[in-house]
């Protein structure tokens, strides 16, 4: 079982030379960021996630969560390692100081979740989750809401969830009949279930704070008719102390492929008298409010997806040193380790692009999300919400599916030792499966992308996006072989994107069946070429680190380069061949009778 180290120095070339930390530093309440700070921060919490967190993963995946007499208990060693996690402050890095919270960038705060994932990925859950649950309090809250439960959600001392699903709606929230009704003195009592709430229950913490959707009192059809309700596990008392245990239990727990660690329960509301509950906001404004952690949560997925990635990935490369297998085509006439292999090479290599990629994706939409939330210009803001909304189905669903494919590239890697279990590779892919399906299965983001990110604006956000493309390619200019490729493939990822856009801003209103069919492909389009993007970012970074003199960094510069060179040739390449299949549209996809699959 291969450890965790957190890959501290790529952390640091993404935020401070690819994404750009002066895009954050100088913004309102955050001007006392820099690069010094930003080492220590992370080199602190690499120790928690390395040496503490991490070792706990394999534990986790073979102990598994467990209902015992209606309470969940998790696994040997979590609940002190939640502890502390909680008792370094690390649960509230980017919220506000007046919360108890370190008041860090996203960009930085992004980093740090990235540990977490990458370490204990079942762990990492649950503040991912409590953090999607502060951002809504935060946004649509009342002052009194937020007095009462900000302060320890923030700091982590008490956890949130977000419960969406019943066993009839699925995806389809409109189907919903969870009940809520109101009471003479402004609260309500929530009567229904709710099925894959994680960590709807747990040992880690003395109070839970459920936001849950459900059906408001009037009862208003379809997705109109939601509202979003605060149900605390016990009630919270004016003072902050704890009252009585609300009606809100766990009946059971999911039997999974997967993050056994994490506990995924089916829950019941209001059983007996009925659970208390508190609107959030306005009755039936719930699933515009569940969007404001559905978007948190959604980046969060796809920064889970580059964390369990990097992970597989480390364990492969050093399985791949160590295991002695084979004679080389060249060279050593003895025993070589297989990473001498060229099809072990191509992997890894493969696996390593794709992962500092999806680095720069997933960091580049955190620091869009600081320039929203803090530039002192409101076209400012406008433009990077812009962005984050644009980005964010492609950093979920494409960073999730590249996920899933690289580990299980790490098992290939492993050979036949890779499907053992006790080599961990397998828990790896089986962990990273659930990605793509959760926050929104990535059919769901995709759908999003194309009918609300790009045909609804005409393409605008899009152009924006392909101009600073365009800014790049120029920036790439003549920089001979180490650079020629990277730009070449990125100039033609970037025409065939924008063609598909037009076809897409084209077709949708005529034909939505025909743009939405190819939409998987264009949403796999534009993450090859956002991917691209970033890798060019980071080949313009290190060429300019080693024309300066990269002293002791050269090697690893040089590494830079060469990943982004096989980037372009080994996937980048393959942009423009999907513009056709997406222009076909879905003269296929609708063709047969539904007794014809």
């Amino acid at each position: 079982m291969g450890a965790y180290a957190a890959p501290l120095r790529d952390m640091r070339f993404v935020i401070e030379d690819v994404v750009g930390l002066d895009r954050v530093a100088g913004l309102p309440g955050l001007e006392g960021t820099d690069g010094g700070l930003i080492e220590q921060i992370l080199a602190e919490a690499s120790k928690l996630a390395g040496g503490v967190i991490g070792p706990l993963n394999e534990i986790g995946d073979r102990q598994g969560a467990r209902l015992e007499n209606g309470v969940v208990r998790t696994p040997d060693g979590f609940a002190d390692a939640y502890r502390q996690f909680v008792e370094g402050g690390w649960n509230g890095a980017p919220f506000e100081e007046e919360w108890g919270g370190m008041g860090l960038p996203w960009l930085v705060a992004t980093a740090l979740q990235e540990m977490w994932q990458g370490a204990n990925l079942a762990f990492g859950l649950c503040p991912l989750l409590t953090q999607a649950a502060i951002d809504a309090l935060r946004e649509v809250g009342t002052e009194e809401q937020k007095r009462l439960y900000l302060p320890k959600l923030v700091s982590g001392e008490w956890t949130g969830t977000m419960n969406l699903t019943e066993p009839q709606a699925g995806t389809d929230l409109g189907a919903i009949r969870t009940k809520a009704e109101k009471l003479a003195d402004g609260s309500y009592r929530l009567r229904g279930q709710k099925i894959f709430i994680t960590y709807g229950d747990h040992d880690y913490t003395d109070n839970i704070i459920h936001l849950v959707l459900a059906r408001s009192p009037d009862d208003i059809a379809g997705t109109k008719g939601l509202s979003l309700y605060i149900v605390p596990k016990f009630l919270v008392n004016p003072d902050g102390s704890l009252g009585a245990r609300n009606d809100a239990k766990p009946l059971s727990l999911e039997h999974k492929l997967g993050i056994h660690a994490s506990p995924t329960c089916v829950m019941a509301y209001g059983e007996d008298d009925g659970a208390v509950a508190y609107l959030v906001g306005e009755e039936n404004r719930g699933i515009e409010y569940m969007f404001i952690m559905m978007n948190n949560a959604r980046l969060a997925v796809g920064l889970q997806g580059l964390a369990i990635a990097e992970r597989a990935y480390q364990q492969a490369a050093d399985y791949a040193r160590n295991r002695v297998q084979g004679r080389a085509i060249q060279g050593s006439p003895g025993p070589v380790s297989i990473i001498r292999h060229p099809d072990i090479r191509r992997m890894l290599l493969t696996m390593k692009a794709q992962i500092e990629a999806m680095r720069g994706l997933v960091y580049d939409v955190a620091a869009a999300i600081d320039v929203a939330d803090r530039h002192p210009d409101a076209a400012e803001r406008k433009r990077a919400q812009a962005r984050v909304d644009l980005l964010i189905p492609v950093a979920k669903a494409w960073c999730t599916d590249a996920a899933v494919e690289i580990c299980s590239t790490a098992v290939q890697v492993h050979g036949g030792m890779g499907f053992i279990e006790e080599t961990g590779a397998a828990q790896h892919y089986r962990d990273a499966r659930i990605t793509p399906i959760y926050e929104g299965a990535n059919g769901v983001q995709a759908l999003d992308l194309v009918g609300r990110k790009v045909a609804r604006d005409g393409g605008e956000a899009m152009r924006a996006f392909l101009a600073d493309v365009d800014a790049t390619l120029a920036a790439l200019g003549d920089g001979g072989p180490a650079l020629a490729s990277l730009r070449d493939r990125l100039s033609a990822g970037r025409d065939a994107l924008g063609r598909a856009t037009d076809w897409v801003v084209a077709t949708m209103p005529n034909d939505p069946a025909a743009a939405a069919s190819p939409s998987a492909l264009f949403l796999e389009l534009f993450g090859l070429v956002a991917g691209g993007w970033l890798m060019a970012r980071s080949a313009l970074a290190a060429g300019t680190t080693l024309a300066a003199g990269a002293d002791g960094d050269a090697r690893w510069m040089e590494a830079k380069l060469v990943t982004a060179r096989h980037y372009a040739d080994h996937l980048l390449s393959q942009a423009p061949g999907l513009l056709s299949a997406i222009e076909a549209g879905g003269d296929t996809v609708m063709a047969l009778a539904d007794d014809q699959f």
